[in-house]
């Protein structure tokens, strides 16, 4: 579990140094000039102090942190910025809590009705539990690749692409949205949770039908799409015909028999729904010619 340590101030600790250092150079000085054998001790330890000094010194950058370890034993973490003094013996481990990206490659996955899908998303992450991290998986960078990769091809299998091919399924891919990104974010947390990791943001960045279908999908999407816009034009025009015969007789502008109205149909169904005008026929004769 992450245990936050808040180590001695290291400038303190850096003056000390200074004067350790300063203490060994006029022992030597001394030494040197008096001819006194006895000040190389104090000059040594001095030295030594001050090695062990610097060797405790350790900059904490904005936003990133430091896992301290003694010999095999972690002793905690160090999350504030600045300039501080651990033991000497510590093995501080730098790791970084800045907000990654990761976009993960084109992915080929079959959906929930088996048809190969390409499909790519980003991924925002963060570093929460500096323990897990450093700890609890061996490499968190190809953690969160692979778990990612893996979390995208689940959500991929267990949504059809549009309803094209299901038509009773309320979520889709492709009309999901952020409801699909939300899902993803949620399953990267759970399979990302045990490295420590977070997830800011997780979004689908690329979703398009394998090559080798898309083809034969983009001419489905088109007659699907042909076939309501015709069952459109035919319920307008019947509304059309239905009321010109009303007005008709509403009116008393002509009388139609049941013969000539079936024919008035027919006629105003075929220049209502063609798709080409109709070439309009001047009927000199009577209306029963």
């Amino acid at each position: 579990m992450e245990k936050i340590i808040k180590p001695t101030n290291g400038y303190s600790a850096l003056f000390l140094s200074i004067v350790f250092l300063a203490a060994s150079v006029g022992c030597m000085i001394a030494t040197g000039a008096q001819q006194q054998p006895l000040l190389v001790i104090p000059a040594m330890i001095s030295i030594l102090l001050c090695v062990l000094i610097w060797k405790g010194l350790i900059i904490v950058q904005p936003n990133n942190a430091r896992v301290l370890n003694l010999f095999g034993k972690y002793v905690g973490s160090v999350k504030d910025n600045g300039l501080f003094f651990i033991n000497p013996f510590y093995t501080a481990s730098k790791l970084t809590q800045r907000v990654q990206n990761l976009a993960i490659p084109i992915l080929k996955v079959n959906d929930k009705m088996g048809n190969p899908v390409e499909i790519g998303a980003v991924i925002v992450w963060q570093i929460q539990d500096t323990y897990k991290a450093a700890y609890d998986v061996a490499d968190y960078n190809a953690f969160v690749r692979t778990q990612s990769e893996a979390a995208l091809r689940t959500l991929t299998m267990g949504f059809a692409y549009d309803n094209i091919e299901d038509e009773s399924a309320v979520l889709t891919l492709r009309e999901g949205g952020n409801k699909i990104n939300e899902l993803l974010e949620n399953e990267l947390n759970e399979r990302l949770v045990s490295a420590g990791i977070i997830i800011k943001e997780a979004r689908i960045s690329h979703l398009a039908y394998a090559q080798e279908i898309a083809g034969a999908m983009l001419q489905r999407q088109q007659a699907s799409a042909i076939v309501a816009a015709r069952f459109k034009i035919v319920e307008g025009a019947v509304s059309m015909v239905e009321l010109a015969l009303e007005q008709l007789s509403k009116k008393d502008i002509v009388q139609l028999d049941e013969e000539k109205k079936a024919a008035m149909v027919s006629n105003l169904m075929v220049v209502l729904c063609g798709e080409k005008a109709a070439q309009p026929v001047v009927n000199t004769g009577s209306l029963y010619q």
